[in-house]
Formats: C-alpha cells, structure tokens, sequence
C-alpha cells in the first residue's frame, strides 16, 4: 500500500535519514542490506532499534543473558519483491537450542524403548558399565539399598542409552517405577509452571529409580542447586531411593560447576550437593565413540 506524507512529515523524514547516515554503523549495515533510500526513509527508527539489537548480541554469552525484546531473536529488516518488511532471526543460541532439543527429541523416542539386549559392547571401554548394568539388574531388590551410577564422558557415547535401557528393562521385567528426565529441562518446566511444581517435586522424590540426565549443563541458581536438586538427592538418600546421573563433567568440574561465587559459603553448599551424590552414587567414566555421528 502506498503511503501518502506531507510535506512536513517528508522534511521530518529526510532529516531522519540525513541524521541517521552520519552514523557509520548505520550507513554500512543499510549498504550490506542493499537498502535503498526509499527503502529507508520511514523505517529509519527501527532499523537503529536493529542495530541496537545486534549489538547487544555482540556482548552476549547465551540465551540467560539476552536482552533483545524477544529473547534469543534479532528483528531484522528483509526486502522481497521490493517491499521491505522487518522479521524476527534467531540467533546462534537458540538455533543451537533448538538443535538440541530436536536431538533430545530423538534421542528420547530411541531411549524409551531400548533394552539391555540393545547395548552395543563391542568397544571395549563399554564393557566396565554394561557389566555394572547386568549385575545391578540382577540383583535388583526394592529391599536393598542400591546404589546408582554417576555416569561421565563425552558426548555422544550413549551414556543415557545405557542406563535407559537398564531402567527400561527393569520397568518392564520386575515392574520398578523408573523415569529418566533431561535435568536442565525438568529445571525450566518447574520454574515456568508453579502449578504443577508440587506434583512433579513429589514424583522425582519419589520414583523407585530417577535417572538425572545431564547434570551440569544447567544454568546454575541457588534455587535449582539448593531448593530444587538439594530437596531431591535429601529426600532419595534418606529413603535409599536408587539415582543415577549422566553428565559431560566429572565429579570435581561439577563440584566447580555449582560455585556460583567464589566464597566459602558457595563452597560449602556445592560440596554439600557432591556428597549427596557421591552417597547415592558410584562414579563410573565412559569414554567411546561419539554415536551421534
């Protein structure tokens, strides 16, 4: 649609833009956009908000930190067929985001029905944890005090298809309540619905055997390290609830990890957390072939 202006609102306009080209960034960012002047004139206002934006992403360590309008998307201006309109882009972070989650997504599917027989062993390094599995399976007893696996090592080396497949099996076989939850995740939905934040405290407290995936990729609070994980290894320790734990870090960079600030007190409080943990469970290290390639 053509837009009629007066000739005070064309003066404003044009000064607008004089005004706005004397900025150099301004002027290099319109001349990579192949912007026109025409293209310009009544946009110059949200265009600076643009470039306002993308420096804000240049300053910027992750989505926690975002501090455009819509977190984790830069309003970009884009010309089709001749008519310029503005579009939000996500950034390296979310798009990052969103891979993961896609991945996440499939690795769940896989996981939820994998089994113990599943269990590639021919690498070697495998061999230590599968033999873990088998016997915890074995000998699992809802009478027993059984301790779980802290699982570390790299990416991709089927750390949680293990343990899902024991967990799985189990469920299936001896009828255990079992769940596997993706920690950073089950972090955002307990802070984005207080509704349910009751219900699903009580179920992680509770579940005959709780798999926490990836600790240690979380942002870390005092609220999801104290109020959050802190209520949920208290409450399993104390009623020798079976936990296990997959993680890219090992025990002392978690123990790291949950320093939020260098004090004595922050020390204390994420050794506090590394004890629970070492109490409900037994630290075990894979290293193999990254299987999501």
């Amino acid at each position: 649609m053509k837009m009629n202006f007066s000739i005070k609102d064309k003066t404003t306009l044009e000064n607008n833009y004089n005004e706005a080209m004397k900025n150099e960034n301004f002027a290099n960012f319109v001349n990579k956009m192949k912007l026109t002047k025409e293209d310009i004139l009544s946009k110059v206002t949200k265009i600076e908000d643009t470039l306002e934006e993308l420096n804000n992403c240049k300053k910027c360590h992750g989505l926690y930190e975002c501090k455009n309008k819509l977190n984790g998307n830069v309003l970009m201006p884009v010309k089709d067929n001749g008519i310029v309109y503005f579009k939000y882009i996500p950034c390296k972070y979310l798009k990052k985001e969103y891979a993961l989650k896609k991945n996440k997504e499939s690795e769940e599917k896989i996981n939820e029905t994998c089994r113990m027989k599943d269990i590639d062993i021919s690498d070697k390094k495998r061999v230590p944890v599968f033999k873990y599995l088998d016997n915890f399976y074995d000998s699992f007893d809802f009478s027993k005090n059984m301790k779980g696996l802290y699982l570390h090592g790299n990416f991709g080396c089927g750390k949680t298809f293990m343990i899902s497949a024991l967990l799985h099996e189990l469920n299936i076989k001896k009828h255990v309540n079992t769940m596997v939850v993706y920690y950073p995740e089950i972090l955002r939905e307990l802070k984005s619905d207080w509704e349910s934040y009751e219900y699903k405290m009580r179920e992680l407290k509770e579940i005959d055997i709780l798999c926490l995936d990836d600790i240690g990729a979380e942002k870390v609070t005092e609220w999801s390290r104290d109020e959050v994980l802190g209520t949920i290894l208290q409450y399993r320790m104390n009623n020798n609830l079976a936990t296990f734990f997959t993680s890219n870090l090992n025990l002392d960079e978690l123990e790291r990890h949950f320093i939020i600030l260098d004090s004595k007190d922050e020390k204390i409080k994420a050794r506090r957390i590394m004890e629970r943990i070492k109490q409900l469970s037994l630290d075990m290290e894979l290293i193999s072939v990254n299987r999501r390639n």
